[in-house]
């Protein structure tokens, strides 16, 4: 075995390295900087650590440490952010910024391994370990071999880059040390600087030579490329410009023989399209005018294709055309009950509309903002009016807009430069007064570039918008006869002024006798007809639908409803295509459960039996409403009040009134003695990474928390909402409909409700008001009478519990059941659970 040397060790520079093996120097790390030995480079120092390091070098032997760090973008590295491998270079001269950075150069002696990096100060100090170069003979063959090819590499490189110094080619083809020559070309490769890193970690130098091959032949592909893009371009330059001369003699002959050339035949195709348009007033006039500027521009001009694209855009729009409207109220109401099951506020606005169409002259365009849980068929209902209005129909979607550019357009001044989404709507809707449905309007944004909803005041206010201007077009656009309608999921999300100018009709969710409806008239022959089945392949009975909606589903609407429906004429299909034979299935528990799975929902309360401390209320949310249980927990301590489940302010105001109030009357309903100093309250609601807020759950923590502390149970059947004040005083809330029907959907019977929204209880369907029992209450003395299970203590002067619960129609047979029969698709009859 030999050792590698290098042309340095007749310079002693490198000979002392392996003298001192442990010997410390001074660390400098680099950012996206790799230093290879025998390469010379600038760079500028910055940080203070560097600098310091840079001082500490210069009084020493005016060597140092260069190393890579492993992410450029940390400010303040530590010994884990810096790589193993790094060179050891001398300082050849620094020269000091008047901005306090110092601007060094180096030259790399040696790679070398760090063994440990120490702080002193504050500069970086490390422990290096320079290994020797070892081959064997063996290996001498093919260290030549590969010598030899990245030579030849390197030679093509230097051709396709002419960056690269003719002297240092010179000197590599000169170098008698392998490893030398190996240092020098990876210094002038344009590679990554992490590819350079690996290379200058590998100490093998068979394993060094293989790695530059491969760097060398990515490179060479690279430049390849690069060559036979910039040819590309030269020649399409070349080519245009050929074409653009030609061109210009082909006009002058043209011209001389008396002949129109193509550009001027669509120039006046453009003339007799206007003409023919009819136009207003002011579009008319700013064609003229643009076309004007159109003759006098040459055909192959970029400004020429923006002002041809400009003027197809004011031709393409429905400045006089409008479709016929369908004023026959009884065919709409048809049409709407065809497509919709329910909606009846919906369909009557629709109809009024058309009442005062029939008898107004003039009737502005109306804009109705459809609120209501996903799924509810705010999108459908919409698709439905322009139908029974006989309208055209057009959609845009506002979901994640968060450029006012999109709703008026860019001007024409910018590269690729449109009109907004509205403008674009009216051009695809071919007519000016279609049904024009702007989905989601709740879930715009705003950035730097502006706010759409601030641009979507104009197109929304009947008294501007009959002169809407888009800043492409830089025309007044009449939008008065256009029927905007809107969705959200959330009024809340809505600005304001934008809210104010728009009618707003609250779609709530369906309960589930109007989902066994809305499945069986709609749903399954939809989805039969999609899935290629027939009526005879399979069948549903209402019970059965009942099960998929209660164990199967829990929604506002009816989408994953359809979804589970979907489902099961796959896996019908599915059967029919395997057995190669029409089958008559009809569908029961047994295969409900082999399609279906596992029931994924519990139906019935919300608790299983009367519990201590743990009380069910009522939620609004987006989707719908849902059940919210809320658990109270009394455990020795020094009175602490301990809030979880990812609790809103308000929600946390709540819980504090509700506290305050059980103390105020501790005696009066035999709580813990002094539960606020020997106790710790710990109230949490579940589901802890779904965010909660409001002041409606007031009741139920109060509830909760006198169970809790007078050790009484409640009951698992009922559910309440309302918010508490330190009187006890009970305050209204919102959301009533979405908030009963989800007690409904969890089959909770017993409601506990304000006084004061005794006003919303026609909402409420009438189903549910024959079903499940209300209390109306005025303090939380009458709610505690309801709840608990052993109310004994509760002694009221606030006046009796006003219960409510329609009166159920008589029937002819003996056996009494809470809800109405209920008739499916197929005609059979069956009674849900009572």
């Amino acid at each position: 075995m030999k050792i590698i040397g290098t042309s340095k060790d007749k310079n002693n520079k490198t000979k002392d390295f392996l003298d001192e093996p442990d010997k410390i120097y001074p660390v400098i790390p680099l950012k996206n900087l790799v230093v290879f030995p025998s390469m010379v480079t600038p760079f500028i120092v910055g940080r203070k650590f560097s600098i310091t390091a840079i001082e500490t070098a210069m009084k020493m032997d005016k060597k140092i440490v260069l190393v890579m760090q492993k992410r450029a973008n940390v400010q303040s590295p530590s010994a884990k952010d810096l790589h193993k491998v790094g060179t050891i270079c001398e300082i050849l001269q620094i020269l000091k910024i008047p901005d306090g950075t110092i601007k060094v150069l180096v030259e790399g002696l040696k790679r070398a391994e760090i063994k440990k990096v120490f702080t002193q100060g504050e500069a970086f100090t490390a422990k290096v370990f320079i290994p020797p170069v070892r081959i064997d003979k063996n290996q001498e063959m093919e260290i030549e071999a590969l010598v030899r090819n990245v030579v030849q590499l390197f030679d093509k490189y230097s051709k396709l880059n002419k960056k690269i110094p003719p002297e240092t080619i010179v000197t590599t083809m000169n170098t008698d040390s392998a490893e030398d020559m190996i240092d020098i070309i990876a210094s002038q490769l344009g590679s990554k600087p992490s590819s350079k890193q690996k290379l200058l970690s590998i100490f093998d130098l068979t394993g060094r030579l293989k790695e530059l091959t491969q760097l060398l032949q990515k490179e060479i592909e690279i430049l390849n490329v690069e060559k036979d893009v910039q040819e590309k371009v030269r020649d399409n330059m070349q080519k245009t410009q050929r074409e653009y001369y030609l061109q210009e003699q082909l006009k002058v002959i043209k011209k001389e023989l008396g002949e129109k050339g193509e550009y001027l035949d669509d120039i006046t195709e453009l003339k007799k399209a206007i003409k023919k348009a009819k136009l207003p007033k002011e579009p008319l006039e700013k064609c003229k005018k643009e076309i004007a500027r159109l003759e006098k521009m040459p055909p192959m001009s970029a400004e020429a294709s923006v002002i041809r694209t400009y003027i197809d855009w004011i031709l393409d729009l429905p400045w006089h055309y409008k479709t016929k409207d369908q004023n026959d109220i009884k065919k709409a109401a048809k049409i709407l009950d065809e497509d919709h099951y329910g909606l009846k506020k919906v369909k009557e606005r629709i109809l009024e509309y058309m009442a005062v169409r029939q008898i107004a002259d003039k009737l502005k365009g109306q804009i109705l903002c459809f609120v209501g849980p996903p799924g509810v068929g705010k999108t459908s209902l919409a698709r439905s009016i322009a139908r029974c209005l006989n309208r055209n129909f057009v959609r845009i979607s506002l979901g994640g807009v968060r450029d006012e550019a999109e709703i008026r357009g860019h001007r024409r001044t910018y590269v690729g430069a449109l009109p907004g989404r509205i403008v674009q709507g009216m051009k695809k809707a071919k007519s000016k007064n279609p049904v024009f449905l702007m989905d989601e309007i709740d879930k715009m944004s705003t950035d730097f570039r502006g706010d759409p909803s601030a641009a979507l005041l104009e197109v929304l206010d009947p008294e501007q918008n009959n002169s809407f201007s888009d800043h492409y077009l830089e025309l007044a656009y009449d939008l008065s006869d256009v029927f905007f309608i809107t969705t959200a999921n959330s009024p809340y999300n809505i600005p304001r002024p934008l809210l104010d100018r728009m009618e707003t009709i609250e779609l709530a969710g369906y309960t589930e006798y109007e989902k066994l409806h809305i499945a069986s008239q709609f749903l399954i022959p939809k989805q039969l007809k999609e899935h290629g089945l027939k009526e005879d392949n399979i069948r549903f009975q209402s019970n059965i639908i009942l099960e998929i909606i209660r164990y199967y589903t829990r929604e506002a609407g009816v989408r994953e409803l359809e979804r589970t429906i979907a489902t099961i004429c796959r896996k019908v299909a599915k059967r029919i295509v395997e057995e190669n034979k029409q089958v008559n299935i009809r569908i029961n528990s047994h295969l409900i459960h082999k399609y279906l799975g596992v029931k994924k929902y519990r139906y019935g309360a919300a608790e299983q039996k009367n519990e201590i401390g743990v009380a069910t209320g009522l939620a609004w949310t987006e989707a719908g409403g849902d059940i919210l249980s809320i658990e109270v927990s009394v455990v020795p301590g020094t009175g602490k009040l301990i809030l979880t489940g990812k609790l809103g302010e308000i929600m946390q105001e709540s819980a504090q009134a509700a506290l305050s109030y059980a103390r105020s009357k501790t005696k009066q309903y035999h709580l813990l003695e002094g539960f606020y100093k020997k106790y710790d309250i710990h109230i949490h609601v579940p589901e802890g990474a779904v965010p909660k807020d409001g002041p409606s759950a007031g009741i139920t923590i109060a509830t909760a928390l006198i169970s809790a502390l007078g050790k009484i149970p409640v009951r698992k059947d009922v559910a309440m909402t309302g918010e508490i004040t330190l009187r006890g005083k009970i305050l209204p809330i919102g959301g009533l409909k979405e908030k009963v029907l989800s007690a409904s959907r969890s089959n909770i019977n017993h409601v506990i409700l304000p006084f004061e929204n005794k006003k919303d209880f026609e909402e409420i369907p009438k189903d549910i008001q024959k079903r499940m029992k209300f209390y109306f209450v005025k303090h939380m003395e009458q709610v505690l009478k309801v709840s608990l299970s052993e109310p004994k203590f509760i002694k009221s002067d606030k006046g009796e519990v006003i219960s409510y619960q329609k009166k159920k129609p008589p029937m002819k047979k003996k056996k009494r059941t809470r809800s109405v029969k209920i008739k499916d698709w197929k005609n059979n009859e069956i009674q849900p659970e009572a």
